[in-house]
């Protein structure tokens, strides 16, 4: 166990305000270092006012500084100085109704981060000026494009700017499938009148993915007069789509109708000079060098959208820190696969599970359930291990498809894999044919 030296608290704090401006705040230099232990730097907030805001906003802003500021890949903890809980000070959601969701916004989604080209200039105009002027104009907005874009940035990057210029506006901002789920929750239990204050009361209503009400007549019908009760207040509402409303499958015409009122706008995947600012800007978050040829041999090979570039980009740093080398073209070449000028499909977790379920003989209720045998844990693991090099995902996400393991656990596996590899020529040979597989199917 180590405490955190001063010169490196203060280089935390540093990349926060320059990486991280949107979420920085003044009081900033009243938390306190605490042990650097297990891999997990610990910071401690003054009160549960602060720990509030650190929880919902600076997890993955403060991950980032400290393995900036360490060299190390660890994670971070906050905790209340005088042991005072969220729960304890009262916090609750913002809009009242049964069971209601707070507003969880990525701190990284902000405008600050978003590289704009001429692939989204017009989205990212919009979205600017609807911030800054919610209910008033392009209302509702309406962002298609296909998956990985910057659809669901744009989106919480409009929440931090309207909640900057307005703390008390009442914002609800989750993804279509949630909102068919209480629907159906709310029918089941005769809660809809809950549902309905839910969504009708809010300021602002954002709706991610819109294209999941397709053949849902009843969710349609009732999104149908909550679009019409916050059109008639003036109220902001803001929808995207992997496709435009007329292409959206059994979306009935009057939906269609009213989704093209305000503004439909269309998100393409980057250009070459686009897809090099995103390396760039995400070298610059990261705080690493990445020598040029390396930048331009990832931007031919990942085409296809900026979470498949971020992805590799990770995978690269990840491996980088694991292995201690240096992140040249070699490396890129063994992490990221040949030199083949082709778009890839991107790994997802379900084919890594699929993959050591088949190599391990386990099964997949094993993967994500709670037993720890050996014959268990490590072939979770190696899922783990191959997730984070292969996938785009956080380490929370990560633990998520795991049982709801959390991120302390993920970044455990992570290195123990790493470690494993390094230790054991037979188990290292095994995880790269497991690896050469998944560059052969994706």
């Amino acid at each position: 166990m180590n405490d955190l030296s001063e010169s490196v608290w203060a280089d935390i704090l540093g990349h926060l305000r320059t990486h991280h401006p949107s979420i920085a705040r003044g009081w900033f230099s009243q938390l306190r270092p605490g042990p650097l232990a297990n891999g997990v730097v610990t910071i401690i907030a003054a009160n549960a006012a602060q720990l509030s805001y650190l929880h919902e906003h600076c997890v993955r802003p403060f991950v980032e500084a400290s393995q900036a500021a360490t060299g190390r890949l660890v994670s971070v903890a906050f905790e209340a100085a005088n042991g005072e809980t969220l729960e304890s000070a009262g916090y609750s959601p913002a809009i009242p109704g049964d069971d209601a969701p707070s507003l969880r916004l990525n701190g990284d989604y902000v405008f600050e981060n978003f590289v704009v080209g001429p692939c989204n200039r017009m989205a990212h105009a919009t979205c600017m000026a609807v911030s800054q002027s919610p209910g008033t104009t392009y209302n509702p907005l309406f962002i298609h494009g296909a998956a990985g874009l910057g659809k669901t940035h744009l989106l919480h990057a409009v929440c931090h700017r309207i909640l900057d210029h307005a703390p008390g506006t009442r914002i609800v901002f989750l993804s279509c499938e949630t909102f068919v789920n209480h629907f159906i929750e709310a029918v089941e239990r005769g809660a809809l009148n809950n549902f309905r204050y839910r969504y009708r009361h809010a300021d602002v209503l954002m709706i991610d993915d819109v294209q999941f009400l397709s053949g849902r007549d009843r969710t349609q019908e009732e999104f149908f007069h909550t679009f019409n009760t916050l059109y008639q207040l003036h109220r902001q509402i803001v929808l995207s789509a992997d496709a435009p409303p007329s292409d959206i499958p059994q979306l009935e015409e009057r939906l269609v109708s009213r989704f093209k009122w305000g503004l439909v706008t269309r998100i393409d995947p980057p250009c070459l000079e686009t897809r090099l600012a995103i390396i760039n800007k995400k070298m610059r978050i990261l705080g690493i060098d990445l020598p040029q040829e390396v930048a331009q041999y990832v931007a031919s090979h990942f085409t296809a959208n900026a979470r498949e570039l971020e992805g590799a980009i990770n995978r690269l740093h990840s491996t980088a820190a694991l292995e201690s080398r240096p992140i040249d073209m070699e490396l890129s070449r063994a992490v990221l696969g040949g030199e083949e000028n082709t778009v890839r499909r991107q790994v997802r977790i379900q084919d890594i599970m699929g993959l050591v379920t088949e190599r391990f003989d386990v099964k997949l209720s094993d993967l994500q359930g709670r037993r720890r045998s050996r014959s268990i844990a490590l072939p979770r693991q190696v899922c783990m291990y191959l997730a984070r090099r292969h996938t785009p995902h956080s380490l929370e996400e990560i633990g998520g498809f795991f049982g709801g393991r959390d991120h302390t656990t993920v970044l455990h596996a992570v290195k123990l894999i790493g470690r494993l590899r390094q230790q054991d020529t037979t188990f290292r040979q095994r995880v790269d044919e497991m690896e050469e597989s998944l560059r052969k199917t994706n």
